[in-house]
Order: C-alpha cells, then structure tokens, then sequence
C-alpha cells in the first residue's frame, strides 16, 4: 500500500526556504503519483515555464506560446499533514475488522503517527 495517494494534503519538507525562492513548508494537494519514478506533482508546487510551438486551429485561432505548469518532485522531499496538528507526519498501516452485512472484512488502515487519526 502506499503511503502517499492522489488527493492527499502533503507538504514540501526539503528544498530552499520560501523566501528564498523555494517551497519548503508549502502544503498542496497531490494531483498525479508517478509511482515508477518515485515522484509526485503536488498543486501549487514546483511551477516551471513551458514553452509550446505557436500554430493555428482550423478555425485559425492560434495556440501555444508560454505557460507555467506544475512539475514532479521527488516522494522523498513530501510528507503527509496530519489532520489534527496541521503539520507533517509519517504514515502508518494497521489493520481493522469491519463488518458490513453480517460478513466481517479485514482492512488496511493508513493512519497519521503523530496523532492517531484515520487518514
């Protein structure tokens, strides 16, 4: 199971302080987990400037030119908010029973260790 999804509230823990330039200490929301290179793109984090060829439509709009797009950082370099402390928290797993129509289930459960909630 892994420890960060998409839609989890994360924050940059490494990286240049934000008055320098950098996100350390921002908290976004995780848009795409990019599990085979071990990366996350996180929303509001790590803009950068893409540039795309002008052309035109059929109708003969033109498209391209610049935009700023958010970009992968390493899974490392984010940990996940606790719900309750509002700060970063590793993740852990434990397994619960849950009954639903009188059949008992075992599932996993990440929860925050630094409060105990449910994530």
């Amino acid at each position: 199971m892994a420890k960060i999804k998409k839609g989890d509230l994360v924050q940059v823990v490494s990286g240049p302080k934000q008055d320098r330039g950098g996100y350390r200490g921002k908290q976004g929301r995780v848009i795409e987990v990019l599990a085979d290179k071990n990366r996350v793109i996180v929303e509001g984090v790590n803009y950068v400037t893409k540039h795309s060829r002008v052309g035109q439509t059929q109708r003969g709009t033109k498209t391209g030119g610049i935009e700023t797009v958010e970009a992968s950082i390493h899974i490392s370099n984010v940990a996940l908010v606790d719900p309750e402390t509002k700060g970063p928290t590793k993740v852990g797993h434990r397994n619960e029973e849950v009954t639903k129509d009188g059949v008992t289930k075992t599932v996993r459960v990440r929860y925050a260790k630094k409060s105990g909630k449910d994530l």
